[in-house]
């Protein structure tokens, strides 16, 4: 008798996936980075639509009722650790984890590897369209709304001045490719394994949001943009899966499983 249960061998097949060239995937992950840098210095230069679209969008908020973020930099405010942690979680975390993810998934889970690739160049090559459309300067660069600057007063801060920055554009609030590619992380972790703790991995995006929310550098608006961009997305891409033969649930399989991930060697 077999000893795996089904489960086991479903994932023992996606797990044989061939991985692809090392060098070509590189080269890719590389390439989405770059255009993530890249393409939204293209959409500079719309500073009087940028701030005009921020007030419309902070007055948009308070119409719907959502929390204003000032709630969540109040809180973080009480302290100097806690705006301190949530700043260095800004600046630090958001690449180096999703590149992790991608790490992992490429070696242990290569079928999962190139559904998710592929679904992070979707979003990523979808969000760069907004910023030629919509401008939007941050939270932290309104007036009115008693927000600060977190980044820039109790640092660390990953922006200089707007004006002197060539490697970002400021202006490209909308939506918040942290929050996506957080979220993106947590679905695609949860969907590769099968700890009864995976749920856990959540927290990633939920601390990313309060991050960008606390810290001024995004609204609740562009976190639920970038939500629709990934919800999207991962309709579009559909994750690894397999067909399974007749099972005879009081043993084991009857007829052999001849079925192929999605994805495999692609």
């Amino acid at each position: 008798m077999n000893a795996r249960t089904e489960p086991e061998e479903a994932q023992a097949e996606l797990d044989a996936t061939v991985r692809p060239p090392l060098l070509r995937e590189f080269l890719l992950v590389a390439g989405l980075f770059l255009v993530y840098k890249l393409g939204r210095r293209l959409a500079t230069g719309h500073t009087g639509d940028a701030f005009r679209n921020a007030r419309r969008i902070w007055d948009l908020e308070r119409a719907v009722h959502l929390p204003a973020e000032t709630g969540v930099q109040s809180a973080l405010l009480h302290g100097g650790i806690p705006v301190h942690l949530a700043n260095t979680y800004y600046a630090t975390v958001h690449f180096p984890a999703t590149l992790l993810f991608l790490v992992w998934l490429y070696v242990r889970r290569p079928a999962h590897y190139i559904w998710a690739r592929r679904v992070l160049a979707v979003v990523t090559a979808a969000a760069l369209v907004l910023p030629f459309t919509l401008p939007l300067a941050p939270p932290r660069m309104l007036t009115g709304t008693g927000l600060v600057d977190t980044g820039r007063i109790y640092g660390p801060s990953v922006y200089g001045p707007p004006a002197d920055d060539h490697l970002s554009n400021q202006f490209a609030a909308m939506p918040s490719l942290h929050f996506g590619w957080a979220l993106m992380v947590a679905v695609g972790l949860i969907a590769a394994t099968r700890s009864r703790w995976r749920a856990l991995w959540l927290l990633h995006p939920l601390i990313t949001l309060l991050v960008i929310v606390g810290t001024a550098n995004h609204y609740w608006l562009d976190a639920i943009a970038a939500t629709a961009m990934l919800g999207l997305s991962l309709a579009v891409v559909h994750p690894p899966r397999r067909t399974a033969g007749p099972v005879d649930r009081g043993s084991r399989r009857l007829a052999p499983d001849t079925s192929v991930p999605v994805g495999a060697g692609r």
